[in-house]
């Protein structure tokens, strides 16, 4: 579990209803029933409305996705790769089957496989890159149902907004309780724009985070495999795979053409 993410959330939902508490507020005003059903009942409504039932049925895939905690120690791969390269060099590609079943990696396990089984480098770079970017699409997926919900959450709580006025406007036979009628109806807003900055947007924001550390990881995987496959020295493809590791990452399609590069100054 990321527990990172899990305190971020709160700590904002803490600040928020602290600031109001501090200034003389009420817990009370704050629990709205009717603002709670428009604001998140309408905002899962429009969800659904948006997405097919495949794309809603991932949700919880996304919120696993999001909060669990993945550690992924790039200096452990590549030295697994290196030994990989070295044990190639001295036995032979068929001598990495083993270690390669025996990797925890799935996505490593299965470029040394295709190594082992004799597939040709040009269809296993291509294998590859086609799994990356499916696996690519499905995150980008995921994101985009909570920004969906992020950005359908505040018109919501407007909507609940102008419902609360209308009720307060049509019943002034009693002008004390306008201010407080008022407050009460503001709620919704309240809550739209609040939920959206502080659970949707967010997690949509740790989603696209967590994908373009994943897709990372998976290219330096393939530039691996496909340097074991061409026989490179260990200490050759350990530079690589270092240099691949601390190399910025400004946007996904540069780092694509850079695997490409060195795939073929592999060649």
């Amino acid at each position: 579990m990321d527990f990172i993410t899990i305190i971020g959330i709160l700590i904002g939902i803490a600040a928020v209803v602290g600031g109001f508490l501090w200034e003389g507020g009420h817990m009370g005003g704050l629990l709205q029933v009717t603002a709670a059903l428009i604001v998140f009942g309408g905002t899962a409504a429009a969800v659904m409305v948006s997405f097919s039932p495949a794309k809603l049925k991932t949700i919880p895939k996304a919120l696993a996705f999001a909060f669990r905690s993945r550690r992924h120690d790039s200096e452990a791969l590549i030295e697994d790769i290196s030994n990989m390269a070295s044990i190639s060099r001295r036995s032979g590609l068929l001598a990495l089957e083993r270690q390669g079943e025996a990797h925890t990696d799935p996505f490593l396990r299965e470029g040394v496989q295709l190594v082992v089984d004799g597939t040709d480098q040009p269809l296993v770079k291509e294998i590859m890159e086609l799994e990356i970017d499916a696996h690519e699409s499905r995150w980008e997926g995921f994101a985009k149902i909570f920004e969906a919900a992020g950005g359908y959450a505040p018109t919501m709580g407007i909507i609940g907004t102008v419902m609360g006025l209308i009720h307060v406007l049509g019943s002034l036979q009693e002008p004390t309780d306008l201010g407080p009628s008022i407050a009460l109806a503001f709620t919704a807003t309240l809550y739209g724009v609040a939920s959206a900055n502080l659970i949707f947007l967010p997690i949509a924001s740790k989603i696209k985070s967590r994908s373009e550390e994943e897709v990372q990881r998976m290219e330096m995987i393939t530039l691996g495999v496909l340097s074991l496959q061409n026989g490179d020295h260990p200490l050759l493809l350990r530079k690589k795979l270092e240099s691949f590791a601390a190399g910025p990452r400004e946007a996904d399609k540069p780092d694509r053409r850079r695997l490409d590069q060195e795939a073929e100054d592999s060649l």
